[in-house]
């Protein structure tokens, strides 16, 4: 997308890291150029305010889950690959942390499960209480 109006940044930069800027994960100096170009650029300045409507909403609706550390790093990690034009595993992010998630469940159970008496054991003792 472009304006047609000449810009340092160029729309169709500046539209592909729109949510750098929304999420505030962009570098200061950074920040600075592209509210420049949005200042500039009434078409951009319209899709800025239009993603940041849809963020607002996606967060009141259902920003109450918390994204867990990992996965946030994983996704961040996935992004920087493919911005640097690596190739990614076929294997998505989410499946990934739900594997992980589940194996780390299977060991605490593992753990747990190693600690506490047997049923029979519980039935035993309880036998002998009286």
């Amino acid at each position: 997308m472009s304006c047609g109006e000449p810009h340092e940044k160029d729309c169709s930069e500046v539209l592909d890291h729109l949510y750098e800027y929304l999420d505030r994960e962009m570098p200061a100096g950074e920040c600075a150029d592209f509210q420049v170009h949005l200042d500039e650029c009434s078409p951009c300045l319209e899709k800025y305010g239009l993603e940041q409507a849809v963020k607002k909403l996606v967060k009141r609706c259902c920003g109450h889950d918390d994204v867990p550390t990992d996965l946030r790093s994983k996704v961040m990690g996935r992004i920087d690959l493919i911005r640097a034009g690596e190739t990614v595993p076929e294997v998505s992010v989410l499946d990934q942390a739900r594997h992980e998630q589940a194996e780390r469940e299977r060991a605490a159970d593992a753990r747990g499960a190693a600690g506490a008496p047997s049923k029979a054991d519980a039935a035993g003792n309880g036998a002998h209480a009286e």
